[in-house]
């Protein structure tokens, strides 16, 4: 612990001491009355967003064991600290500072310097300050969805001290990658709205990873049934309400991309639920309210990364395929692939996240992309070949990355729980404080 300590503070005094190479940047112009209705906006977009990780806790828990319920919500309280600190200090600027050979941002943003309430930058549409705090909103759930992956087997101090890490390693660069004029900006044609690749894939990989290292839980564990069916149809209703700020707000404007970007994010929710419910019902016979949500959750996935780019014909294609593509990929993750997915991260982020990647490639419209953007069924292949190559390059970079984070943690600390610890539960061992007396 004490080898922690000292580094941390020598972290913190190498990034303070950087402060003072970095020079001021100077404003472009003053915020106006014009400027209310998109500033408006992403901030409430930017609240919407934050209600998802709490609701992540609520959506989590209520289809975990009783025994687990404090621990999933402790584990996401803990990431909205930890990615608000690192994104403070040097995750903003390692995001969206000036490109350094397309690797990582400068340090012209650390420590919130340079960032402006009241000026806007040539070319943007809000104060880079508030556009901060809004990509901050991203990071927030990014590390949140991660959690159902390994819940009930990793424990907290791990899980804390991996995020830290994984949020400089991980989350910075590929957000840099995507959004901050990085790779994929500089040597693919690619598009991303919302964060199919930097939100979706990366969250899910990285859950894969830790699975993969930490093993499965006891198999009395992992027959017990959910334990709060009406907390998790809860949290994803405040998933759903929040996704369309997510999307609605990634356009960074009032305007009719915001309009059409929420009501593809309805339809592909809609028609993934239906296409799940349907598949459920000639699978097994019945429809259930885990899978319904599992559904809608799917569609809202699978439209992230092409909601600025597709109307609503194409929404209606893209939440079918992701219906259907989550379920089979659930179904496989659970039977044949013999890893213990807990809630599924995978399944469902994984695919969709995929699935709406390749699908932007495939029907993002003329009329809503720049020349040379065009979908695959406008007969331009530079798109579709350069999201299976981004897909690709997140897969291999944030399942590598991350299996090496909770390696290398593995040799200072004891990373998993032992199978008395799993049954006896983490609320009780690691918080001693459960969630129901009754």
């Amino acid at each position: 612990m004490r080898t922690i300590i000292k580094v941390g503070v020598c972290l913190a005094l190498s990034i303070a001491f950087l402060t003072l190479l970095v020079p001021n940047v100077a404003a472009d112009r003053m915020v106006n009355i014009e400027d209310a209705g998109n500033i408006s906006w992403i901030l409430i977009c930017t609240a919407l967003v934050f209600i998802m990780t709490p609701g992540v806790a609520l959506f989590y828990g209520g289809m975990l064991r009783k025994q687990s319920m404090t621990s999933i919500m402790a584990q996401t309280t803990i990431v909205i600290g930890i990615m608000t600190v690192s994104w403070v200090l040097i995750g903003y600027t390692l995001a969206f500072g000036t490109d350094i050979h397309g690797i990582i941002g400068n340090l012209e943003y650390v420590l919130m310097r340079n960032l402006s309430y009241d000026t806007i930058a040539d070319g943007a549409t809000i104060p880079n300050m508030e556009f901060m705090l809004f990509q901050m909103m991203f990071a927030l759930i990014t590390a949140g969805i991660v959690l159902g992956a390994c819940i009930e087997r990793v424990r907290f101090n791990a899980i804390a001290m991996f995020i830290a890490v994984w949020s400089v390693l991980v989350y910075a660069p590929m957000a840099h990658w995507v959004w901050g004029g990085g790779l994929f900006a500089q040597y693919l044609t690619v598009l991303d709205f919302a964060g199919g690749t930097v939100v979706h894939i990366c969250a899910a990989t990285t859950g894969l990873a830790l699975v993969l290292f930490a093993g499965k839980r006891s198999e009395r564990i992992m027959k017990d049934r959910p334990n709060n069916v009406p907390m998790a149809f809860l949290g994803c209703a405040l998933l759903w309400m929040g996704w369309f700020g997510f999307n609605g707000g990634s356009g960074l404007a009032a305007n009719g991309i915001a309009i059409n970007a929420i009501v593809v994010t309805q339809i592909s929710a809609a028609f993934a639920m239906i296409t799940w419910a349907i598949i459920q019902y000639m699978h097994v016979g019945r429809v259930n309210v885990l899978g319904m949500i599992a559904g809608a959750v799917a569609g809202l996935v699978a439209i992230t990364p092409a909601a600025g780019y597709v109307g609503p014909t194409e929404a209606i294609v893209i939440g079918i395929g992701g219906g259907l593509l989550c379920y089979v990929g659930v179904i496989f993750m659970r039977k044949k692939s013999g890893l213990d997915d807990a809630l599924d991260v995978f399944g469902v982020h994984g695919i969709g996240g995929i699935w709406g990647s390749i699908a932007t490639g495939i029907f993002a419209l003329p009329a809503m992309v720049p020349a040379g953007y065009e979908g695959l069924i406008y007969g331009n292949t530079d798109l579709f070949l350069g999201q299976i190559v981004a897909v690709i390059s997140t897969l291999v970079f944030c399942f590598v990355v991350s299996y090496l984070i909770i390696w290398v943690i593995s040799k200072l600390m004891k990373v998993t729980m032992d199978e008395t610890e799993e049954i006896i539960g983490a609320d009780i061992i690691e918080h001693g404080e459960p969630s129901y007396r009754i």
